[in-house]
């Protein structure tokens, strides 16, 4: 993965044919490294201070990219959390592979009060009803004391108030999940 060369990630080839053999409603997120999730893994393996010794977690997991990299940058404790379980499966064999250990959750916690220090959400603004399911979550995260960092390729749901956006990067992507080869995407922190 060029953007994040210090993680091994077990990838797909074929969106189409992988999400026809999974038999799942949504398509198989979890098997590839989102613009949103990459750009924040680059940022906190460059700046580990945000997760070094913290207790985090990261929400939407997919293939555990962010939750990889938060182990990789120092954090205490990992949870890498997802209610899809093949992306438990994914972040699994993933963490394997980079020699990290991780709490695995597949509770919807969107709904319960934040408890991490550091709270993580890679490219999770891509519809409506993830958005509006997820910020309200974020904004208790961040009301509640934890710093809360997202990854967005500037998506269309995307807050438009209560983040600053801290980094930039030009992700590189699959075109058939993002039409192009290359996403700008930022690192957003919540004020």
């Amino acid at each position: 993965m060029p953007h994040v060369p210090e993680i091994h990630l077990h990838t797909g080839d074929d969106i189409t044919t992988l999400w026809e053999h999974t038999h799942h409603p949504d398509p198989p997120f979890w098997a590839y490294p989102w613009a949103g999730g990459q750009a924040l893994a680059r940022h906190l393996l460059d700046h580990p201070h945000h997760v070094t010794g913290h207790h985090v977690l990261d929400l939407a997991t997919g293939s555990g990219l962010v939750a990889i990299a938060a182990a990789l940058a120092g954090a205490t404790t990992v949870t890498a959390n997802d209610i899809d379980p093949h992306a438990a499966t994914a972040t699994r064999l993933n963490a394997h592979a980079n020699h990290v250990t991780l709490t695995v959750d597949l509770r919807d916690l969107l709904d319960t009060e934040p408890h991490h220090d550091v709270v993580l959400a890679g490219d999770v603004f891509y519809d409506q009803t993830m958005a509006d399911r997820v910020l309200p979550y974020l904004r208790r995260a961040h009301t509640s004391g934890a710093l809360v960092l997202a990854g967005d390729p500037h998506r269309h749901h995307r807050p438009r108030t209560g983040f600053t956006t801290i980094a930039r990067h030009d992700v590189p992507v699959h075109p058939a999940l993002e039409g192009s080869h290359h996403r700008a995407t930022a690192v957003l922190r919540a004020t």
